[in-house]
């Protein structure tokens, strides 16, 4: 699966989602960048976020974050 810039962008936005406060969410501003906005819409629309501009996690959108933000954490392994 390549990674095309769209799901580059999808990865960036889970990977800024606290995971330790399910109380904490993300709102996109009117000023962000399209790429951006898109990605958050596109996110909600997979059932990932609650909003269709950001918002909470899902369930779903836990577990995906997680496994998201572990791999992304084993490959920022320095020396390696």
């Amino acid at each position: 699966m390549p990674i095309t810039p769209e799901l580059n962008a999808e990865i960036r936005i889970l990977n800024l989602y606290n995971l330790d406060s399910v109380r904490e969410g993300l709102k996109v501003h009117k000023d962000a960048d399209e790429a951006t906005k898109s990605a958050i819409a596109r996110l909600h629309h997979k059932g990932l976020l609650t909003q269709p501009d950001g918002g909470y996690l899902t369930d779903l959108g836990v577990h995906c974050a997680e496994h998201l933000q572990m791999a992304l954490r084993i490959l920022d392994v320095p020396g390696s």
